[in-house]
């Protein structure tokens, strides 16, 4: 799966436009309720996905892990979040999309990937914070059927390699919450990626 970069943008600019779409519809009110992120408000929620995306687009041009973690609580959302938001996706697709970035090897903070794990990894997290921002804004909380099927078939390698994976029993969860329980036998494929994710779907 990973070894071609075919169709690993367009994903990638999917899931930001599913996430976009949420965004659109908070009420100015709701910036400052909860997320599922227990860390995180909606805005602080909106603040990651978009300093995430400029993140990205710093590894390929050469940063470092540590300067990624360092900044990824650093406020990239200004006076206008939605605008900011879909530069980053814009900006981001765009620096994956030039010529050797997804052959690219860059220095995540979890371990070094190349361009399309990284992408791949990038496209991950935007589906998981879309459900994420759904579920905190009380709107339609369901995901695109082809990411999810994507992402789940390929959870594995998409974290391979990786220090911290929510794939992993032996992770430390620190970047990523951990499973509660067994989904249910009957649970859907977008609850069963999001409980391996540690999300719970019936909360």
């Amino acid at each position: 799966m990973l070894n071609s970069s075919e169709g690993l943008i367009d994903r990638f600019v999917l899931a930001g436009r599913e996430f976009e779409r949420r965004l659109r519809m908070v009420r100015p009110e709701q910036w400052t309720w909860p997320t599922p992120c227990s860390e995180w408000d909606v805005r602080q929620l909106v603040n990651h996905m978009t300093r995430g995306n400029v993140g990205y687009v710093q590894l390929l041009h050469g940063g470092t892990g540590a300067d990624f973690i360092r900044l990824r609580d650093e406020d990239a959302s200004g006076a206008d979040p939605v605008a900011a938001y879909i530069r980053s996706v814009r900006e981001c697709a765009a620096a994956f999309a030039l010529p050797g970035a997804l052959e690219r090897v860059l220095d995540y903070p979890l371990g070094r990937v190349n361009g399309q794990q990284a992408i791949a990894v990038r496209t991950t997290d935007s589906v998981i914070h879309t459900w994420d921002l759904a579920r905190a804004i009380g709107v339609d909380d369901a995901l695109d059927a082809g990411l999810v099927g994507w992402i789940g078939s390929h959870l594995d390698e998409i974290y391979a390699g990786l220090a911290e994976t929510p794939v992993a029993a032996e992770t430390t969860h620190r970047f990523f919450a951990a499973p509660d329980g067994e989904p249910a036998r009957d649970a859907s494929p977008q609850d069963r990626l999001l409980h391996r994710m540690g999300r719970n779907p019936e909360s």
